[in-house]
């Protein structure tokens, strides 16, 4: 675990690494339970495959919210990317993907409660396993290939690395920020979601022996672009009894034009104010691995691309199955 988790300071921050924690933590019944749509309602334990077992993996991506808009946020390249499983030994197929317990809205904004000076997140992204591959889902607007062919005993590895993984890097993380849009730029922070946990599940997979297709693979990234950030504090240094009251009623004002609308003329004033602090006052205040930072953003502001990832090759000697 040291190895994954650095001690937290201003200054490893820069090498953009995730965040990483012990385990899952508890949430608040105030708000993180007010998602429409369940997490994982059918989720199931992996299964051990035996070891003699060939299995075919998939990649999966569809739209952003395809069951409700369609194709709509695939025309913005904004993608939503998992994996699938088929075992050859018992015919069954099985899904896999990394995502928001509580929504992307609230991943990426926190609640303002009433009386409550802190703002409360419901930040957390898990793995969801479970049987069966909609092929409708994937294949309408989306992608399903097959990827690489593994054995039930790399596949069996994998669940228990997917079981660690899943017990330490539990904080969803929607943007990137990067010092401009060139590709050799620095990037402040790296994104933690969905995509992130295909490509380490990839990754691992490489390293455990599996050879990839050589097909071209993208995902989408949403990039913030910024100066150098400004560490601010977290919590308890900025909201509490001791905290500094300006920067914390500063945080607050900046996040409250993001909550949900009640109406259409609510959402278009809030935009404006949305506009006015980003784009004409360069202001974005970020929440990542628990602590606030203050972004002095830039053109172009905000970017979403869709590029290319290579598929992995593995750190050590791999061999087909």
């Amino acid at each position: 675990l040291s190895q994954l988790c650095p001690v937290q300071s201003p200054s490893w921050i820069w090498l953009a690494l995730p965040p990483c924690y012990q385990n899952l933590a508890t949430h608040s019944p105030y708000t993180c339970q007010k998602a429409r749509y369940t997490f994982c309602p059918t989720g199931s334990a992996i299964p051990l495959m035996k070891e003699e077992d060939v299995i075919e993996v998939y990649r999966l991506q569809a739209p952003v919210w395809e069951f409700k808009y369609g194709d709509l946020l695939g025309h913005l390249k904004i993608m939503h990317d998992a994996m699938g499983f088929k075992s050859s030994l018992t015919g069954k197929n099985y899904t896999m993907e990394w995502y928001e317990l509580f929504q992307l809205g609230n991943c990426t904004f926190p609640h303002l409660r009433p009386g409550m000076d802190a703002p409360f997140w419901c930040n957390q992204g898990a793995a969801c396993f479970y049987e069966g591959i909609d092929d409708a889902h994937w294949k309408a607007n989306g992608t399903l290939v097959l990827v690489t062919t593994i054995s039930g005993t790399m596949f069996n590895e994998m669940a228990q690395w997917v079981k660690y993984d899943n017990e330490t890097g539990i904080y969803y993380e929607t943007w990137t920020v990067q010092a401009s849009p060139d590709k050799k730029s620095t990037v402040w922070f790296d994104s933690y979601e969905c995509s992130k946990f295909i490509l380490r599940t990839y990754q691992k997979l490489a390293d455990l022996g599996a050879v990839f297709k050589k097909i071209q693979t993208n995902y989408t990234s949403i990039i913030l672009f910024s100066g150098e950030p400004i560490y601010l504090g977290n919590e308890t240094s900025i909201f509490g009894p001791q905290g500094n009251k300006t920067l914390a009623a500063a945080i607050r004002d900046f996040y409250n034009p993001f909550k949900p609308h009640q109406s259409v003329r609510e959402f278009f004033v809030d935009l404006f104010k949305i506009i006015d602090r980003v784009i004409l006052n360069h202001q974005f205040y970020l929440f990542y691995n628990l602590e606030y930072w203050f972004l002095p953003m830039k053109s172009p502001y905000l970017k979403i691309i869709y590029e290319e990832v290579p598929l992995p090759v593995g750190s050590k000697a791999s061999s087909g199955v």
